[in-house]
């Protein structure tokens, strides 16, 4: 059976499985995002949503709220190619804007396919974030208007 829902918190060894499996935008440190990070991302700051197939998270994405940015999208690399990921970009930007107006930013590595996912996805190019990332914004009256053509 196959379904997106929104994320809980008993979806977070499953998150942590299929953000430490993905071939792009990899962790140096694994540690880096713990647990206790995706807790706090799905309980104060802001709400995620799973792609699930066979009882299994396959793929995930976190708006944050509070931060005003995609804190996560992943999809495992078993199941890219399918629409799973743009799916879960859908979700997590219409509640983003149906809770505020604010412009929302992302980043993500060099030369990725998450790179080129961005750019499809109509989010505009602002430049390097740091040494290793570009930074992107999605303002509501774009999102409005690519929201409204889709």
């Amino acid at each position: 059976m196959l379904w997106y829902r929104e994320a809980q918190l008993k979806d977070i060894p499953q998150l942590m499985r299929v953000r430490l499996a993905v071939r792009e935008n990899t962790l140096s440190d694994p540690n880096l995002v713990t647990p206790a990070d995706c807790e706090e991302y799905l309980t104060n700051r802001g709400k995620g949503w799973v792609y699930i197939e066979d009882s299994e998270v396959v793929g995930f994405g976190i708006a944050d709220l509070t931060g005003r940015n995609i804190w996560a999208l992943f999809v495992h690399p078993n199941f890219e190619g399918q629409g799973i990921g743009k799916e879960l970009h859908r979700l997590m930007l219409n509640w983003y804007f149906a809770q505020t107006t604010e412009t929302i930013w992302l980043s993500t590595a060099f030369n990725t396919r998450a790179e080129q996912f961005y750019r499809r996805q109509g989010w505009a190019d602002k430049g390097p974030h740091n040494a290793k990332e570009l930074k992107f914004e999605m303002s509501f009256e774009d999102w409005k208007r690519l929201a409204s053509h889709s």
